[in-house]
């Protein structure tokens, strides 16, 4: 009886045995063809056809997004109809090499803001609603992501010594989580424990549900003693939430931050050197640029701020002169105004200046006032190139006052009655829907300014800002002005990539600019393939795709126009991998450019990418 049950469970095992290698078997001839399948999806379109016509697929990733079914079902129909291929748009994304700085050179596309699933779209579009940024590619990045160490090389020779602390004021107001967090862990990590007081963390009584709660927990599981966080009781806007956090702040320097910043390497010891030096002196790191879309970081180009006659503040370019070596590219640079959400200032000669003007709301106008008051009550803004900071530059402000009121002309109001004198006039001409909006009382300002022993709005024109054109300058007065600084605010050196006519593949239809290559707004249409002007595209390294080395290729809209080159990356960077048939991808819309038909003039739009005929593209190189 022993001899058979052992003679049975040997013959099990043999089974057994038998099975398992039968499994493995099957399982490793599933994944080679798999492995064979995919690789013909990148590298042969036939094949991807015929592979997504008998594989079902859910597209509801790259649809946006919607509550309701029978809505998702039609934005279905509308974005997979008939003829569209199902399965491209991923595969066609994920196969994409974009070139950034050699025509051959590959480069992955950025993971971070890739749509998976339904819930990452859904988090993607309320994050832009809401924030007005890719919420989805900043909760991909880590807390503790590195980011291109952009000073100057002569920057990182320089040493600091006996500085004083600083209190880092914040202010949020329905921000988004993790770009708050990766605030706070930037500037933990990347400041010296002696140099960095406190961090003042001011809730502006945002009203996402549970935000100040999540905000408070992981502050208390994860950041040390140094994140303070406080509410408001209501919403007062930034500028009184700046106050309040300034109020409650203790170090010896006050350096305000926005909410959605990453601070970069060696940012704050340049900063309260300048101020160490002295009081009076108000600094300014250079602000470099997280996109929007992308949250890739890039930087900025050495400008300064300025403002128009309707008190909008504006970049402006570096007087002639001011950069003639390369120790001037690391020097402070004297500014006329700051944007203001970046500066760091003497605590106590913030207080003694009058601080913010707490009757202005919200936002708007503070960062024009605080300039002025600096410079004609005895201080002095600067730039300080070897600090750089990240900001996320958003293309639109996600919230506005509670109750509706233009606070901007409001603001603005206040600063031209009080700090600009008889120029006031000029503002109130460029606006003059602002004669009959009240702006408050501005008593207490006005005597501030006597106290203060204030200059006029003269001796600042004359002293601070004599590039400042006019509107009652003659002609000849303002061409001499606009020849005093340099005529880009951007370091562009037209080195570019190549130039290049971009053809339809498999046709001799080229894409053209529907009006003149000058006129901003203008479409895309196909021509036949001539070398003229309207057909010649040149590729920068930003990869920007400047048509007659004029206007760039922007993907603002659902269909690409000509626009204005920003250098931002983001709606102008187009990506895109051989020099034939292949598509041409912006990583902003998440979509390609494609036709409608195939035929002399039709349209260029953004499609969702593909390996369709409508979609491929070629780089035809044309002699520089």
């Amino acid at each position: 009886m022993a001899f058979f049950n052992l003679f049975r469970m040997e013959k099990r095992s043999k089974y057994f045995c038998i099975g398992v290698f039968t499994a493995s078997l099957t399982w490793s001839v599933s994944i080679y063809l798999v492995y064979l399948i995919n690789s013909e999806i990148g590298q042969n379109s036939q094949s991807v056809s015929h592979f997504t016509s008998h594989t079902p697929y859910s597209n509801d990733v790259v649809i946006p997004y919607e509550e309701d079914p029978s809505k998702r079902l039609r934005a279905k129909k509308k974005y997979f109809g008939p003829g569209v291929n199902e399965l491209h748009h991923i595969a066609v994304k994920q196969n994409l090499k974009p070139v950034l700085v050699k025509q051959n050179e590959k480069e992955e596309i950025n993971e971070a803001a890739l749509v998976r699933n339904q819930a990452d779209l859904k988090f993607r579009d309320e994050g832009y609603r809401m924030h007005g940024f890719n919420a989805l590619a900043s909760k991909n990045l880590d807390y503790h992501r590195a980011i291109p160490d952009t000073r100057n090389q002569l920057c990182k020779n320089k040493t600091y010594s006996n500085l004083p602390n600083a209190s880092v004021v914040i202010c949020f107001y329905n921000e988004q989580f993790d770009t708050l967090v990766r605030t706070l862990h930037s500037i933990l990590d990347r400041t010296p424990e002696h140099l960095l007081h406190e961090i003042i963390l001011v809730n502006d009584n945002s009203t996402i549900d549970g935000l100040y709660d999540t905000v408070k927990l992981y502050i208390q599981a994860n950041l040390n003693k140094k994140v303070k966080l406080f509410s408001t009781s209501v919403r007062e806007g930034l500028i009184r939430a700046r106050i309040f956090g300034s109020n409650l702040a203790s170090g010896e320097v006050l350096i305000f931050l926005d909410s959605h910043v990453e601070v970069n390497t060696v940012w704050i010891e340049p900063l309260l050197e300048r101020v160490a030096g002295n009081r009076k002196r108000v600094v300014t790191p250079i602000i470099d640029i997280i996109n929007a879309d992308t949250f890739e970081y890039s930087a900025s180009p050495i400008v300064r701020g300025g403002f128009n006659w309707g008190l909008h503040f504006e970049w402006v370019n570096i007087p002639v002169g001011s950069l003639s070596t390369e120790e001037d590219f690391v020097k402070p640079i004297s500014s006329p105004t700051m944007a203001g959400g970046l500066f760091a200032m003497d605590r106590q000669y913030f207080n003694t200046l009058g601080k913010y003007d707490p009757g202005m709301n919200i936002w708007g106008g503070e960062n024009i006032e605080i300039s002025f008051r600096i410079w004609m009550c005895g201080g002095t803004i600067e730039i300080i190139p070897c600090s750089r900071i990240g900001h996320v530059f958003r293309k639109r402000r996600p919230y506005g006052s509670p109750d509706g009121e233009d606070t901007m002309l409001r603001n603005s109001l206040r600063v031209a009655h009080v700090w600009m004198d008889e120029y006031k006039e000029h503002y109130l001409k460029q606006k003059p829907e602002a004669k009959n909006v009240p702006y408050g009382d501005v008593s207490d300002r006005i005597l501030l300014k006597k106290n203060l022993n204030c200059k006029s709005f003269s001796w600042y024109l004359k002293n601070v800002y004599p590039e400042l054109t006019l509107p009652s300058d003659s002609k000849a007065v303002a061409e001499v002005k606009s020849k005093s600084v340099y005529q880009s605010k951007y370091s562009r050196n037209n080195n570019y990539l190549g130039h290049y006519q971009i053809r339809l593949s498999r046709t001799n239809l080229c894409m053209a600019s529907e009006k003149d290559v000058k006129v901003k707004g203008s479409r895309l249409i196909l021509k036949t393939c001539l070398r003229v002007k309207n057909q010649i595209w040149s590729e920068t390294p930003k990869g920007e795709l400047r048509l007659a080395q004029y206007l760039c290729l922007d993907a603002e809209k659902q269909e690409p126009r000509l626009a204005k080159c920003h250098e931002m990356g983001g709606n102008q960077e187009w990506k895109h991998r051989y020099s034939t048939k292949m598509p041409i991808y912006n990583i902003a819309a998440g979509t390609c450019l494609a036709v409608a038909e195939v035929r002399l003039n039709s349209h260029i739009i953004l499609d969702i990418c593909s390996s369709n005929d409508e979609s491929q593209w070629d780089f035809i190189p044309v002699p520089s």
